[in-house]
């Protein structure tokens, strides 16, 4: 995975609630077991007609927004616990998804993939939404040494919680395997000194 620190970008706003992982990446696309080429049909029912054309009104092919921030409403990936949900939004080139709640299983399926799922206030997110929405050039910076969420050279900033651990596997860029890698030293440090 890659280190994830500080990002600043510009965001697309997906101001629809409960959101599941179906309409994130739809069950006809679940055939492969590797994590490439999912994000080409990220919200493929909601971007696409039933004919294959572009939906022009739907945010992600709305040429005024751009970013690898989605701002998203309430309730964001319930549904069933499929990882390529993360793959998907991952493969399109989100790193941040920002909603008022997340689906447990989802959140940790974002985790495991270098997605940081930023859980912020109702209110908020509605502001976050506004802005962005009216303001299509606005840069939101996500901090997560610090866990802040702001919007670039304003006063306007909330604080996010996340899992110690998960933080610390984002800022190093390690998945699980990798995190206990880095501990390989103290592992055998402490198994010397074990007698059986």
């Amino acid at each position: 995975m890659e280190k994830f620190t500080t990002l600043t970008s510009r965001a697309i706003p997906l101001a629809i609630e409960n959101v599941d992982t179906d309409q994130i990446i739809p069950a006809r696309f679940l055939k492969a077991t590797d994590k490439q080429g999912f994000g080409g049909n990220v919200f493929r029912d909601w971007r696409f007609d039933k004919h294959g054309n572009i939906n022009e009104d739907f945010s992600l092919n709305n040429p005024t927004y751009s970013g690898s921030i989605l701002v998203a409403g309430d309730n964001f990936g319930c549904g069933s616990s499929r990882e390529h949900a993360a793959w998907a939004l991952v493969g399109y080139g989100f790193k941040v998804i920002v909603s008022s709640f997340f689906a447990d299983i989802f959140k940790g399926n974002a985790l495991n993939n270098g997605l940081l799922p930023v859980q912020v206030s109702e209110v908020f997110l509605k502001s976050l939404l506004q802005t962005v929405e009216a303001h299509p050039e606005t840069n939101l910076e996500v901090n997560l040494e610090n866990q802040t969420i702001s919007i670039s050279n304003s006063e306007v900033s909330e604080s996010f919680d996340i899992d110690p651990y998960k933080k610390t596997c984002m800022i190093n860029g390690y998945d699980d395997i990798d995190y206990l890698l880095s501990k390989k030293e103290q592992i055998e440090a402490f198994e010397a000194e074990k007698t059986y």
